[in-house]
């Protein structure tokens, strides 16, 4: 399959999430008519909104840093610049019945829970981290074994272990030391001055970024189609037949961005080794709890969790990022679909979660809680194990014109909106590449 180059391609993009989106959108500036489809009542997967009892939020929290460049450039290309706001944030660390102060050189220095050594070492470690540029040499090696060698045992049991087993699981022995440094580097280098850490959030929230790509989208010509998942994608002489909800489809070329475990489900064109390798991509699921408070739990952004009481690796208090009231809070459960707890009820949940929030913070009472949410997603994010790239498939297929991506392919970085734009971009630059070369 492969039309003249100065051709323009119906092409069908499967995901309307930033990924989805970004790509629809550089498609079309490309001159190619786009189709895009979402299973979903709305745009945006796991960065959409929702009513939540009368305020549009996420359903899952984002924040900006100041290394993601790609998010900044989409803001200018889409004309919004200009809702973006920062603001100095601060971090706690909940250790076993006690909040310290967390984030920059002093507050190291004053947690008391380890010794010297074992802080000077786990400082020493993040700046270094912050300062990295490259990853291959971290690749193969095993995450773990990585903190250790540079923190030692008490850093890695204290400050690691137990914020590890609760976002990993299972899965914690077995995790590539890149993709963990890449979250350290991105936030380690979002900061105003050594002492203060500075992040960003969109004025309106992911639905200012949301609806503009929509407006642009649709402006161009791309057809936007909610509640509308493509159950399987054929090939067929001179392209592709997409079997929908509403009937079927047809499409020149297809770029996939749904998670890579859905993609053998649909695509029975794809090789059979290929399907497998798919599958063979592990998740982490997450039940995300929100809650609509009349005060802040604590005075910080990010507050670390490591008590043996509580099975939440952390709080996100997004007002005290964005100022908003009521005050919102983010209580993330980060869990294997497969775990028992997984399968639990919203009450459940929200009956242990309250008392985790009332545990920091007694003077917190039922009449503080306006409002609780619970959503759940089971795919979000990829497990990533030494040298992942070698087990990643590529996003060239073995199918001529179809192209698979998720946030697996993003490794080593971790998921966010910036990484989700870029590898947007790119997955419509090769499909031009590739028909330039035919």
């Amino acid at each position: 399959m492969c039309p003249a180059s100065d051709s323009p391609q119906r092409v069908a993009v499967l995901g309307a999430g930033p990924m989805g989106l970004a790509c629809a959108l550089d498609l079309l500036e490309r001159g190619h008519a786009v189709d895009l489809y979402e299973a979903d009542d709305r745009l945006g997967g796991m960065s959409a909104h929702f009513d939540f009892d009368g305020l549009s939020i996420e359903r899952y929290y984002h924040f900006i840093c100041k290394p993601d460049q790609p998010m900044f450039d989409e803001l200018q290309r889409l004309g919004i610049a200009d809702r973006l706001r920062w603001t100095p944030t601060r971090m706690g660390y909940w250790h076993e019945g006690r909040l310290y102060p967390w984030g920059n050189p002093l507050a190291l220095l004053r947690f008391s829970p380890i010794g010297l050594t074992a802080r000077l070492r786990y400082g020493l470690h993040m700046f270094l981290s912050a300062k990295r540029r490259r990853w291959e040499d971290l690749d193969e090696l095993n995450a773990v074994e990585w903190i250790r060698r540079w923190s030692g045992e008490e850093g890695w049991r204290v400050l690691w272990e137990r914020l590890f087993r609760l976002k990993f699981h299972d899965y914690t022995d077995n995790l590539s030391a890149a993709w963990i440094w890449s979250r350290i580097r991105r936030v380690g280098n979002s900061r105003r001055s050594l002492m203060q850490e500075e992040l960003g959030y969109l004025e309106g929230g992911s639905e200012t970024l949301l609806e503009a790509w929509r407006q642009a989208i649709e402006k161009r010509g791309g057809r936007i189609h909610l509640n509308r998942p493509v159950a399987r994608v054929e090939r067929e002489e001179g392209g592709f037949r997409l079997a929908t909800p509403t009937g079927e489809a047809t499409a020149d070329r297809v770029v996939s961005t749904i998670p890579l475990p859905f993609v053998p489900k649909i695509a029975a064109c794809l090789p059979k080794t290929d399907r497998e390798r798919y599958a063979a991509i592990r998740n982490i699921g997450v039940v995300c709890l929100i809650y609509k408070l009349r005060r802040p739990v604590t005075e910080n952004f990010w507050l670390n969790v490591s008590d043996p009481r509580m099975t939440i690796p952390g709080i996100i208090e997004y007002s005290n990022l964005t100022g908003q009231k009521p005050h919102i809070v983010y209580v993330p459960y980060y869990l294997p679909r497969e775990h028992e707890k997984f399968q639990a009820s919203d009450e459940a949940f929200i009956e242990e979660a309250t008392g985790y929030l009332r545990r920091i913070n007694p003077a917190l009472t039922e009449e503080d809680i306006l409002a609780v949410h619970v959503s759940r997603y089971g795919h979000a994010q990829p497990i990533c194990e030494p040298g992942f790239p070698k087990r990643l498939p590529p996003i060239r297929t073995a199918v001529p014109g179809l192209y698979v991506a998720d946030t697996s392919h993003y490794y080593p970085e971790d998921r966010s909106i910036s990484e989700s734009i870029q590898l947007g971009r790119r997955l419509a630059a090769m499909l031009d590449e590739d028909q330039h070369a035919c």
